[in-house]
């Protein structure tokens, strides 16, 4: 509603891409590290959007997993994993939803450009799947302009240039390209432009409603990580509040997909709207990484006087970015030092966490509670504000595994290293790979707390006309309203070297107390 108020008619967006390792810093961006959840999470966007016949660009076509080589950087790997894994997200989405643009990565593949990847844009993307619409490149993307077209790269962006034009015509003329190859892409501009001449614009939006919505989504994306009864808080307790992210909260990645909001909530400002009784030390500063023992010991002075201490942290945009990978899984070390320094103070440390990917949590065993928020948008602070005091439940559940440590990723030492970005762990990828080779983790994929309980009772499977249909009846057996999702994993009795086993299904239910609902996957 809010585009077609502005007349845009296509967002740049969803991102699809695999969250193939932690320390990519366009991850924020992205789903998961599963395919089959990343395809039916962006499928709904896609179908939302496109329901008010704003167009999506359905983006990065293909392997664009790296930041740091992203416009020169070669992705190699097997087909298999291709198959399965990296292109199965764009293969849901194409098919299912129709999407109305698609953008092609920087990247090569297997050594040539995916701006000019026949393979990848023509046999595989339309006469496969038959996506109908237009491919457009990434910003700056294309590099041979004729062989471009040929491939099936519709359009330019940004665009209008010169050289290209002059290139495409030389090319007509002496005959290294069809003019029937042009026609096709100028008959999927004119084709796309024309789906949209009717569009009316909407003078008055909702804007209250469309932020209660944000601060509802960021409310059921949120995963509790860890809690010793800590949470929820009372609104009568006396809270020591840390962390210069409690004022200047980070809501959104840093890159191009940077906004200005019609509103905006930090949980400062949710806080004093409230009038919860709590003091505030900035502890460490957002802007910087080095230690301010200043800050730190201005909090330990004062920490005697409270039992609980809740500290905002998380990846600023000074660590985490688009056009760069993350040097390293940990947090700044100003707030390392900072909620090392509040544990030793022996009170009930509660962290809530910012940030677009896994952190390295050293101070897990440690601290009472983990409240990760993510990127919550432009409500976000509300939403802290509704978890933190039980006002909502947290239901969220991880789309990636949090490893213990960097070094457990497979071969991520050799990750963005070079131009050339080798996949040499094929298919097994996040939690395929850990349960696989039994590798201990810190938080696994598809975990999260809640404040209440949920019991599961009644599972039965029957087969029917080739397809397996799995009933299950789930009751909220707690104190407290909340949602549960459940999730269903499939492992293959077949001879093909697999994962031990792999999402096939899940399903969100929302259960106030004492309610049961029964729960059908397909």
């Amino acid at each position: 509603e809010e585009a077609v108020h502005y007349n845009i008619n296509i967002l740049l967006g969803p991102g699809v891409c695999i969250k193939r390792n932690p320390l990519c810093g366009r991850n924020f961006e992205y789903f998961s590290e599963d395919p089959y959840l990343a395809g039916k999470m962006a499928l709904e966007e896609v179908k939302g959007v496109q329901s008010k016949n704003v167009g999506v660009c359905l983006k990065h076509f293909a392997l664009n997993n790296a930041e740091n080589y992203r416009f020169m950087g070669n992705s190699i790997c097997d087909e298999r994993a291709m198959r399965e894994i990296y292109l199965k997200t764009f293969e849901i989405i194409v098919k299912e939803a129709k999407p109305h643009t698609l953008m092609c990565a920087y990247n090569k593949i297997n050594g040539e450009y995916c701006s000019e990847n026949r393979w990848l844009l023509t046999e595989v993307l339309r006469q496969e799947w038959g996506f109908d619409g237009v491919v457009m490149s990434d910003w700056g993307a294309t590099h041979n302009r004729v062989k471009g077209i040929y491939s099936g790269l519709d359009l330019e962006m940004p665009g209008d240039t010169d050289i290209c034009r002059k290139w495409l015509l030389d090319a007509i003329k002496n005959g290294s390209l069809k003019i029937e190859d042009l026609n096709k892409a100028v008959k999927n501009i004119l084709e796309l432009t024309n789906r949209y001449k009717d569009n009316l614009k909407i003078e008055e939006v909702d804007w209250e409603k469309h932020n209660k919505l944000a601060g509802e989504i960021a409310e059921d994306s949120a995963v509790l990580l860890k809690n010793d009864d800590v949470l929820p808080l009372k609104v009568t307790e006396n809270i020591l509040v840390v962390g210069d992210l409690f004022e200047k909260m980070r809501y959104q990645g840093a890159g191009s997909s940077m906004i200005n909001p019609a509103f905006l909530s930090t949980p400062k400002i949710a806080f004093d709207d409230h009038k919860i009784n709590y003091d505030f030390y900035r502890g460490y500063l957002e802007n910087e990484i080095d230690v301010n023992k200043k800050l730190i010991d201005e909090v330990l002075i004062n920490a005697n006087r409270y039992d609980k201490i809740l500290v905002f942290a998380g990846l600023t945009d000074y660590v985490e970015s688009e056009g760069c990978d993350r040097k390293n899984m940990s947090l700044p070390s100003n707030q390392l030092e900072l909620i090392k320094a509040l544990i030793d103070t022996g009170k009930k440390v509660i962290v809530i966490l910012y940030g677009g990917s896994p952190v390295e949590l050293p101070f897990k065993n440690k601290v009472s509670a983990i409240l990760n928020m993510y990127l919550p948008g432009q409500n976000g602070g509300n939403a802290t504000y509704n978890l933190l005091f039980g006002i909502k439940s947290p239901c969220g559940k991880l789309a990636e595994t949090w490893v213990n440590n960097y070094s457990d990723v497979p071969f991520g030492n050799e990750f963005s290293k070079s131009v050339n970005e080798i996949y040499k762990e094929s298919i097994f990828v996040g939690y395929r790979y850990y349960l696989t080779c039994k590798k201990n983790v810190c938080y696994p994929f598809g975990y999260g707390l809640s404040y209440t309980k949920f019991d599961y009772s009644n599972i039965n499977v029957e087969e029917e006309n080739n397809e397996f249909k799995i009933t299950c009846k789930i009751t909220n057996v707690g104190k407290y309203d909340g949602a549960e999702i459940v999730q269903l994993y499939v492992k293959y009795p077949c001879g093909v070297f697999k994962p031990i086993k792999e999402l096939k299904g899940f399903s969100k239910v929302y259960l106030k107390r004492n309610e049961s609902k029964e729960v059908t996957i397909v």
